[in-house]
């Protein structure tokens, strides 16, 4: 547990693991092992075994899938401090999609075998991984909606909005953003054109500023305006 003490701050910013029980917190930190991975390495594929839980606490994961043509679609982003791989722990089945580190990334795994025995021995917390992949669901839904729903410009808005704030697990939301404007464009299945005409239209007016693989949140509250326009 050593290794991972420089990492606990972290993982007590986010709003899952704050309201989690003292006990299983403590559980988590004590199973927690640190994982560092380069820019680019793969954490798992689409298809294998489940592994455990992971929390961000450096860098960040790119969650996408590949689809038959070979084009890759990229579902989201996972910084610090989220926790990702809860699916597999309730149904046992195989990994959804494939995870990459984006930049040098580093996790901390809580591997399988003590989720496992752990929820044995305290079946109560199961609740409190329900919670977490219900909070998932619900994001889900909302972007689903906002896809069928929303105008490319106020559903780009949203999702800075949702980046920022870390999904909802941040106390407190970023202004900086490390998102290339393509990796934006294919979160939210918009022309890399389209995408960065309607950011240069928010920097025109003053609520972000533009720079090479970023976006500075200058204006957060004009920028939910625009979320709801």
């Amino acid at each position: 547990m050593t290794d991972a003490k420089p990492y606990l701050s972290c993982l007590q910013e986010g709003r899952w693991f704050q309201t989690l029980p003292d006990g299983l917190r403590q559980a988590l930190r004590d199973a927690a092992v640190v994982r560092r991975l380069p820019a680019g390495q793969r954490l798992f594929a689409r298809g294998d075994a489940p592994c455990g839980l992971y929390c961000v606490v450096e860098g960040a994961m790119r969650v996408s899938v590949v689809g038959e043509s070979g084009k890759e679609a990229l579902l989201a982003l996972v910084e610090a401090p989220n926790w990702f791989g809860e699916i597999c722990l309730f149904d046992g089945q195989p990994r959804t999609h494939d995870a990459y580190a984006e930049g040098a990334t580093v996790l901390l795994q809580v591997p399988l075998a003590p989720l496992q025995a752990l929820l044995a021995q305290h079946p109560e917390y199961w609740r409190d991984f329900a919670l977490l992949m219900s909070h998932k669901l619900r994001i889900t839904f909302a972007v689903l909606e906002e896809l069928s729903l929303l105008p490319a410009a106020p559903r780009l808005a949203r999702r800075l909005l949702m980046i920022a704030e870390g999904y909802g697990e941040s106390a407190t939301a970023k202004r900086e953003l490390h998102l290339p404007q393509e990796q934006l464009a294919a979160m939210l299945s918009l022309s890399r054109q389209t995408t960065n005409q309607i950011l240069k239209d928010l920097e025109a007016q003053g609520i972000v500023r533009l720079s090479y693989g970023g976006i500075e949140i200058l204006d957060g509250e004009r920028l939910r305006q625009a979320a709801h326009a």
